[in-house]
């Protein structure tokens, strides 16, 4: 009968446009029916001269926020601003990991919900743009990168590997069962997808390219796809078959002659256009510069080139999903960008002054740029003393007992903390060493803390003191987020390598077993924890519990300036991490996750709080450092530079350009210390600055900065902005190494980077600072390369 009812059905129509056919069989039984997809309602193309939709030149004014970093009940509040500042589309990046949080089981509902995202923008009268990766950045965990591939040891990340392939292109399968519907070639509001990410600045691998851009096609995109990269990368995995933006922070007429290199013809299009820049732990907020920001926008939009404004509107990195810049700089979990919409969703000088100058530029044709949506209402709360305490050590699960310590990763841990636990015997004064600790490792000699392991100093040697008994040892091993850019993403956590103990022979002590304690800070363990009441302050790891009263809802900063470093839920979210050092001592709390009347919260703090307390303010505290409050007091070891009986490998002189210079030695110089001392500049003051530098090995290729750090430098600012020397070897362009810009210190200037082991150096890769610090481009310079540049005090 059903059989019969759909063939009379189907043969009353000669032409099918309808996308279902509902018939109703009964009061109860519904059948859908796929037919022949409609027409689109619009066309989108790449011309010779312009983007074209529907046939007209477009100008793409795109605006990047991310779903992930903004609670879903704001979402369409959020994409309202991008509109009320004159974009006309939205760019989503999508992180592999928040979808695909165990192998094969995907998430796309609630928070992960990108296609009801790109709905709402479609809704709201914008176009997107989809970066789906797999690999993102973005100052997210890993890069979006899920942990568990690094469950395999031997796995090679953004490589031909099939290991990584296979997974990568099932994850992209998943993407286009849930967004290719959404394409415009099938009514939806995609119009472009990128292809990886900045790949040049991995590698240059164009077959690895093309394995991507095979699985996003066979993934049923059909829309036009593209790859962005920085200029100097720009001819790093190079394809014909993809079309090529160009990612920048200023500067665009050199970045765009650049790119006309590889595309003769076609539209011009800024992939990233830096408003801002992300923070650091223990580094200035970074504000952008708006006057620089507004001269490059305008000279785009007069000469018609398209951008993507990264970012738009940055949003909270909630969770635990916070990255790390390499060589190791944890990123923090506000990530207001400097954006021209705050991290709350509040309109700014910058949002403003962006709307005023792109509605100087709107086609005759184009609707005026409506008026931004209202803000979202805020609340405060009296300060609290939170008296509930559950000690980690008094809360521990079930341990796994091994011989053979290993990672997180390859007890299937994904985050949080590991505690590793011996028995030590009875001896005299010894020495407990490990190959790496990733990221700190705090070390307890019977439950009393003896010190800590800290990755930022790479000191992964402590003193065990004399013992009259067996003594237990236990390691807490905090991890932040994994590194998020370069080779360094393989960033297993816990303990690296071989764990020795070794007497003052330098004999190793042999130890039992070890326990090993996964504390991952799931729910299932935050909701089975046992507090006490305590009214003292308390310096070892625990959770803390107390209640806030709210009587009108709204979103709220709270102040974590009293506590030491760590996590906190509100009614079971996550908020992100804090740490006293800042810049950032408040936390972003969205009015959705709050309640009327009691909201419970949970406090982890590794170092213990100055005194328990907590208050919701009004305003974010964005910008307040406290280098005082660091556990290992400063980043560096004090050193004496030492290079009066060393002869320079190197001496010359950069030209005064805004490309990365590429410096060839006569010979490769082996050595574990990298020094470049700064003689002049081209800026009329005593300033300098490096936006990156890499070296070659004897090989020629570029040397991981895996596990560099900063020896040595002269001068650095960290008042005014993040002029960090370790910015100089982060990867990053866009921030940069400056000298101190109020002090009086004077040429020449040194910067020694430790490589931590012997290596065969060629040369030097040298990118110059840009942007308002133009001037201060290095101009002659001495290049020193050994083993005794440095002496510890």
């Amino acid at each position: 009968m059903l059989s019969y009812l759909l063939n009379s059905f189907l043969s009353n129509f000669k032409v099918i446009k309808i996308l279902k056919v509902i018939l109703i069989i009964s009061p109860v039984l519904l059948i859908s029916i796929p037919t022949l997809a409609q027409e689109p309602t619009h066309t989108f193309e790449i011309g010779k001269e312009n983007f074209m939709l529907d046939g007209k030149p477009f100008q793409i004014r795109c605006g990047e926020l991310h779903f992930a970093r903004i609670p879903k009940d704001y979402w369409r509040h959020r994409i309202q601003m991008m509109k009320a500042m004159g974009m006309n589309t939205i760019c989503a990046y999508i992180f592999w990991n928040f979808h695909e949080r165990t192998p094969g089981e995907f998430k796309w509902d609630g928070e992960a919900d990108v296609a009801q995202f790109c709905k709402i923008a479609q809704e709201e009268g914008l176009w997107v743009i989809l970066r789906p990766g797999p690999y993102a950045c973005a100052e997210w965990e890993m890069g979006g990168l899920p942990w568990w591939l690094l469950k395999n040891e031997n796995i090679s990340l953004r490589t031909k590997d099939p290991l990584y392939i296979n997974a990568a292109q099932k994850y992209l399968a998943e993407v286009g069962k849930v967004l290719s519907p959404l394409q415009i070639t099938k009514s939806g509001p995609i119009i472009m997808v990128q292809v990886e990410n900045e790949y040049g600045f991995f590698a240059d691998d164009a077959e690895y390219m093309g394995l991507m851009r095979s699985a996003i096609l066979d993934a049923g995109f059909k829309v036009p796809l593209f790859d962005c990269n920085p200029p100097y990368h720009l001819k790093k995995g190079l394809r014909d078959d993809l079309f090529h933006v160009v990612n920048f922070g200023s500067n665009p007429e050199p970045s765009f002659k650049a790119l006309r290199e590889i595309l003769p013809q076609g539209p011009l299009m800024c992939g990233e256009f830096y408003s801002g820049w992300f923070d650091t732990w223990g580094n200035p907020h970074t504000f952008g510069e708006t006057e620089q920001y507004l001269k490059d926008m305008e000279y785009m939009l007069k000469t018609g080139a398209s951008f993507s404004i990264y970012m738009a509107h940055g949003g909270t990195t909630f969770g635990f999903w916070a990255g790390a810049d390499r060589p190791f700089k944890p990123d923090v979990s506000s990530y207001d960008y400097g954006a021209p919409v705050s991290e709350a969703g509040w309109t700014t000088e910058k949002f403003f002054a962006t709307r005023e100058l792109i509605s100087k530029y709107l086609l005759p044709d184009e609707p005026k740029i409506p008026d931004p949506p209202a803000l979202n209402p805020t609340t405060t709360f009296p300060k609290i003393s939170l008296t509930q305490f559950a000690p980690i050590f008094k809360n521990l699960p079930k341990p796994i007992v091994t011989e053979n310590p290993k990672t997180m990763e390859y007890y299937n841990q994904s985050r949080g903390s590991i505690l590793y636990r011996t028995t030590l015997p009875a001896g005299s004064e010894c020495k407990l060493s490990v190959d790496a600790v990733h990221d700190f490792g705090w070390v307890f000699v019977d439950g009393e803390k003896l010190g800590v392991m800290d990755r930022r100093k790479q000191n992964y040697r402590m003193t065990i003191p004399e013992r009259k008994n067996d003594a237990v040892i236990d390691i807490l091993v905090h991890a932040m987020g994994r590194i998020n850019f370069g080779p360094e993403v393989h960033d297993r956590k816990g303990l690296i390598g071989e764990i020795k103990f070794t007497d003052v022979s330098n004999n190793l002590i042999q130890v039992n077993d070890w326990q090993i304690f996964n504390l991952a800070y799931q729910d299932d363990y935050l909701n089975n924890i046992i507090f006490e009441e305590t009214n003292t302050k308390s310096n070892m790891p625990g959770i803390w519990k107390g209640q806030i009263n709210i009587e009108n809802i709204g979103d709220v900063f709270l102040d974590v300036s009293k506590w030491g470093k760590g996590y906190v839920w509100i009614n079971g979210n996550c908020l992100g991490k804090y740490w006293n050092i800042g810049p950032t001592q408040t936390m972003y709390i969205p009015a959705p996750w709050l309640k009327k009347g009691t909201n419970e919260i949970l406090v982890l703090d590794l170092l213990g709080p100055e005194d328990p307390i907590l208050q919701g303010l009004e305003k974010p505290i964005l910008n307040e450092l406290h280098p005082e409050k660091d556990f290992t007091l400063s980043k560096r070891k004090d050193v004496i530079l030492n290079i009066n009986s060393i002869e320079a490998v190197q001496t010359g002189s950069f030209s005064n350009s805004e490309d990365m210079q590429t410096v060839e030695f006569p010979n490769s110089v082996n050595g574990r210390y990298f020094c470049i001392e700064i003689l002049s500049s081209y800026s009329k003051t005593n300033e300098a600055g490096i936006a990156e530098l890499d070296l070659l090995d004897k090989s020629g290729m570029l040397i991981s900065h895996q596990n560099w750090t900063i020896a040595y430098v002269t001068s650095e600012e960290l008042i005014s902005e993040n002029g960090s020397a370790e910015n100089a070897i982060d990867g990053q362009t866009f921030n940069y190494w400056h000298s101190a810009k109020k002090d009086k210190t004077k040429f020449p200037y040194f910067l020694v980077i430790d490589l931590h082991e012997n290596v065969d150096i060629s040369g030097l890769r040298y990118v110059p600072i840009s942007g308002k610090n133009i001037g201060s481009k290095i101009k002659s310079y001495k290049i020193y390369i050994g083993n005794s540049i440095i002496r510890e005090e």
